[in-house]
């Protein structure tokens, strides 16, 4: 590894403080590094509030002058909640910037670069890309597609069962498989299951344990796809907080959609696809509503038609070292499947990790030519 990498890895560290509280801004962090030594440092810690550039500043003070800046995304220079960043850097005599991706909003995309450099800045891109990319996936998507990162969740028994024949399911994956699950709802802006996880379990769809999040945007908002408005109005996922959506189609009725509103209920109707929401078209329409990022927890139905709406953008598949056996038991991808092996989904960057005895598989669909 060498110096910038060195340095890159502290600030990509510093970066991933932010997670749950900058959205929809990325995590950046920042680190300036003056004859050898750190001089200064920050991280964008919540959105609205100074970026990770103006606070390593800051600690740094007049040591910025003739120094190195790192840090993981392009800095800004245009004027949104906050003012430029490369300015800032301009001003305080900062002689090289050291980034690791240039910014993927439109609105800076290599901008910030081309003032800085203007400037007499040296700048220097591409160091640790790959990480910085995957540490950002959900804004660099989000930014430029308009559309939430979508994560597939599923929990399931060595012989691909997500429940019993008789439907029970709890539980399958252990406390730490489930506690790593309420960090990455904590994580997103929006978790979606259908109406037949409802009926059967009857899920509050929150959160357990602290976050960073505060309780005035509590996360994440809950959306149950249901194209007849059918659920319960007495389900828990319509009695608690935070906000719930239901995502139905122009087949609801009108009496159930207006039941659902007096509780507080936002109802999006959603162009159906065969009697079905459309999730493709859903996700765009979460997208406009400033949903950055979106996790599937549904049951099989909803996760084929996931896939088959090629929405998906990564997947995180626990198993747990159990055999609940029967040919009626459902399994986490229903619809009609593929004919063929070669019309399979491969994933791709696939990386393993434990929780006990529960092994996570995660990776990154691959459509077709497609990856996302």
């Amino acid at each position: 590894m060498d110096v910038d990498e060195k340095y890159m890895v502290l600030a990509l560290k510093l970066a991933e403080r932010g997670r749950e509280r900058v959205s929809p801004n990325p995590m950046v962090g920042t680190v300036i590094v003056k004859n050898g030594q750190i001089v200064g440092k920050g991280y964008h810690t919540k959105a609205g509030l100074p970026h990770a550039e103006i606070k390593a500043l800051k600690d740094a003070g007049s040591r910025a002058k003739d120094a190195t800046l790192y840090t993981n995304l392009e800095p800004c220079c245009h004027f949104g909640r906050t003012p430029p960043c490369a300015d800032r850097i301009i001003k305080a005599g900062i002689r090289q910037v050291v980034a690791g991706i240039v910014d993927p909003n439109p609105l800076n995309s290599g901008k910030g670069f081309v003032r800085l450099r203007q400037a007499g800045v040296k700048v220097k891109t591409g160091i640790l890309k790959k990480e910085a990319e995957r540490l950002n996936e959900t804004f660099i998507k989000f930014i430029t597609r308009k559309e939430p990162f979508v994560i597939v969740k599923v929990g399931m028994s060595l012989d691909g069962k997500i429940a019993t024949k008789k439907g029970e399911s709890r539980w399958i994956t252990g406390e730490k498989a489930r506690d790593y699950v309420h960090q990455l709802r904590r994580e997103v802006d929006a978790v979606l299951v259908g109406l037949n996880t409802v009926l059967v379990d009857d899920p509050l769809l929150t959160v357990r344990g602290k976050g960073k999040r505060k309780k005035e945007k509590a996360r994440p908002v809950r959306i149950v796809m249901d194209s007849l408005a059918k659920i319960p109005l007495e389900a828990k996922v319509l009695t608690e907080q935070p906000q719930t959506m239901i995502a139905t189609t122009r087949s609801a009725p009108k009496s159930r959609i207006r039941a659902l509103e007096r509780k507080g209920v936002r109802v999006l109707t959603v162009p159906g696809k065969e009697r079905r929401v459309d999730l493709a078209k859903l996700t765009k329409q979460l997208g406009s509503l400033g949903i950055t990022s979106l996790l599937i927890e549904g049951g099989g139905e909803i996760i084929a038609s996931a896939f088959s709406s090629r929405v998906v953008d990564k997947v995180l598949i626990f198993i747990a070292p159990k055999i609940i056996g029967g040919r009626d038991a459902p399994t986490p991808v229903d619809g009609e499947g593929v004919s063929e092996i070669s019309k399979a989904v491969p994933l791709r960057s696939v990386t393993t990790r434990w929780f006990a005895d529960d092994l996570l598989i995660e990776g990154y669909p691959h459509y077709g030519g497609r990856l996302q």
